[in-house]
């Protein structure tokens, strides 16, 4: 049984207030900035094909929510990385770090090709879903090529992982901008066919996306490989070799982190199929107002990183009082932080909603007053949608994945799905019916997931 007293004079240096705050900003700046990173490659591709029109943003959002589901899925097995690198280094593991890395690897390979078949066969899948045919079978060209991405982009989520373990924000960071960059030049040229390429349109986005993820999985790896002190855990020294014992315990933490990330994101991916049978222009307004959503979920996403690596390194030296000191300094600065982009929604919804549409194309105007309204309910929840992310970061820096999937599932579909089906249509209320639907379902999850994290550290 861990004792509060022993770790607390075993590391009293490190568990005052101030050092809290300070290395959870300090980590947590580069993990969000990585984490907006991220979301920036992604409306990149939503912005510029808003502006070949209506159709091509609508198929996009559909594409982008299905590959989303399939990526994000992948991702929990990643995630399981952070808490066992963490706990590794907590006691000085260097062989339980490695064995860590290489096998979630392994992992997350083997789960791209597994699912390689639901992007492939996309449009009959959308069509039983309702969508309209000329929009599903634009977003299945899309994910016929955006589908190659997933690999190395699983396999540069693990790396991230082991980094963060470590406590290495900055090279997630730069690798991360690197990569907006390079698919930010490529959308440009092949989606319109700039700097004498091919103008391939919807297509020539997923080129960009694939290109980008090949290209910061290989920084990461030249990284890796290059510094003298990560070099020495020998990540890349017999990869081959398995460790059956390191799989089943990522496929032990990671299948339930799968869950609740899955839980939370088809919430999302069923409202935009929820959105879709009201209208086009209604998906589309939709998709802006949950880009600009997405967007401002990285600053908590980044900092419940933060909450993992800093709750599973104390944990792993026994230091329960800096588990605690750790995660209030981490919902702190969460809070703040969704404070801030509340307001933001709440008072520049029609600016911000601009900078998805072409004003001149002929239905702009209608898309931009119904995302206008969406995107003011959007600022609503991201308290509760800051809180609930942290949550479970604290809850994975544990080791704690099996119960809070079972939460997160009750939180968002039971919850969430059959308020925001009730508000649209029983009730009448339409697509901010569907948006109210979303706070219901993350203020439960944040009560709680962030309630299980209380009483397991008094429990302990």
């Amino acid at each position: 049984m861990l004792t509060p007293s022993a770790a607390s004079d075993a590391v009293a240096g490190i568990n005052s207030w101030g050092h809290h705050i300070r290395s959870t900003i300090r980590l947590g700046v580069p993990f969000v900035g990585a984490q907006l990173a991220q979301m920036a490659i992604n409306t990149t591709d939503v912005i510029m094909v808003g502006w070949l029109g209506t159709l091509e943003l609508a198929a996009v959002v559909l594409a982008s929510q299905m590959f989303f589901i399939v990526f994000i899925f992948g991702t929990g097995f990643a995630a399981a990385v952070v808490p066992m690198v963490a706990h590794a280094v907590g006691r000085g593991d260097v062989t339980s770090v490695r064995r860590a890395v290489r096998m979630g690897i392994w992992v997350v390979l083997a789960y791209g090709i597994l699912t390689a078949p639901i992007l492939w066969f996309s449009r009959p899948i959308l069509l039983i879903l309702g969508q309209e045919p000329d929009v599903a079978q634009l977003a299945q060209d899309y994910l016929r090529v955006a589908q190659w991405g997933i690999f190395p982009a699983l396999a540069l989520m693990v790396l991230r992982s082991f980094l963060s373990g470590l406590e290495r924000g900055s090279i997630i960071l730069y690798v991360t901008i690197g990569m907006f960059l390079a698919n930010a030049v490529l959308n440009y040229a092949l989606i319109f066919g700039n700097f004498g390429a091919p103008a391939w349109g919807l297509v020539g986005a997923a080129v960009a996306s694939v290109c980008s993820s090949a290209f910061g999985c290989i920084a990461m790896i030249v990284y890796i490989d290059g510094r003298a002190e990560t070099r020495a855990y020998e990540l890349f020294v017999r990869f081959w070799r398995a460790d059956w014992g390191a799989i089943r315990e990522n496929i032990a933490l990671g299948l339930p982190i799968s869950f609740t990330i899955l839980a939370e994101t088809s919430l999302f991916a069923a409202a935009s199929l929820l959105i879709g049978t009201i209208g086009t222009r209604e998906l589309a307004a939709h998709g802006i107002a949950l880009q600009l959503a997405s967007i401002a979920f990285m600053i908590p996403l980044g900092l419940a990183q933060v909450a993992t690596v800093r709750v599973g390194l104390a944990y792993g030296r026994e230091d329960m009082v800096g588990v605690k000191r750790a995660a209030v300094a981490v919902l702190v600065v969460s809070l703040c932080f969704s404070a801030c982009g509340s307001l933001l929604f709440a008072f520049m919804p029609r600016t911000l909603g601009l900078l998805f549409l072409d004003i001149r194309n002929p239905d702009a105007q209608a898309v931009l007053e119904y995302a206008a309204s969406l995107i003011v309910i959007a600022g609503v929840f991201q308290l509760a949608d800051g809180l609930q992310a942290v949550g479970a970061g604290l809850l994975r820096g544990l080791k704690d994945t099996k119960v809070p999937m079972m939460l997160a599932l009750v939180a968002y579909w039971p919850i969430g799905f059959a308020c925001a089906w009730l508000f649209a249509f029983p009730l009448g209320f339409g697509g901010p019916g569907v948006w109210f639907g979303f706070v219901t379902g993350l203020g439960a999850a944040a009560i709680l997931l962030c309630g299980r994290f209380y009483l397991l550290v008094r429990r302990r």
